[in-house]
């Protein structure tokens, strides 16, 4: 085997050794001490506005018919929120494959038909807002944005970028997550990822 072969291979071997060891501390880290600052942070103030529009953001599917972890639990919150307040209408948006299940499962809860609008082209949350305007703009508010609580900081921010104010009301979602620790290095990934997209919105001027 030649020598500079050889040498590669340590300096390879070295480098993912450097990774590996850098991941364990990571997710001990993680694991051990959440970030919860970060957590509450992003959510915001802890508000819980119960009139106007309630805005529902998707985030996931798992196929056409079932809804993905995440979206569940915002039609969920969106549901109680639906019945502790007096919303008039609840505006869904996000791509079919997401919007479809979660109008089907708060109607299915006692939501009425007419109640729910389904703005079903976006597929980000710049589209979501962009998307959600002209329909909002025929609906009387205030304007509730109901998403996750790692979500409703860059969420809020596009809605505003996009020419409608909106009323931040938060659920726990990360927050809920931090109490399982089977659950907590998933959710860093998943605080990871939300960074990386804010930094994203931020060079191209979207928030």
């Amino acid at each position: 085997m030649p020598i500079c072969y050889r040498q590669y291979m340590r300096v390879c071997f070295h480098v993912l050794s450097r990774i590996s060891m850098f991941l364990g501390l990571l997710m001990i880290a993680a694991t051990l001490a959440p970030p919860r600052w970060y957590i509450t942070a992003l959510a915001g103030p802890w508000q819980e506005p119960r009139t106007g529009v309630l805005i529902v953001l998707g985030a996931d599917a798992v196929n056409e018919n079932t809804l993905g972890q995440s979206s569940y639990w915002r039609s969920v919150y969106a549901l109680w929120a639906w019945r502790s307040g007096a919303f008039h209408h609840v505006l869904i948006s996000g791509t079919t494959a997401i919007t479809t299940p979660m109008r089907d499962f708060l109607i299915g809860q006692g939501v009425p038909v007419a109640a729910v609008v389904v703005e079903d082209k976006s597929e980000s949350t710049r589209e979501n807002a962009m998307f959600a305007v002209p329909i909002l703009r025929n609906m009387p508010g205030p304007y509730v944005l109901l998403t996750s609580d790692y979500h409703m900081w860059r969420a809020h921010r596009s809605f505003a970028k996009a020419g409608i104010s909106v009323q931040p009301r938060p659920f726990p979602d990360a927050g809920k997550r931090l109490t399982q620790w089977s659950a907590r290095w998933p959710m860093f990934l998943d605080l990871a990822v939300e960074s990386g997209k804010i930094g994203y919105y931020w060079v191209h001027g979207w928030i």
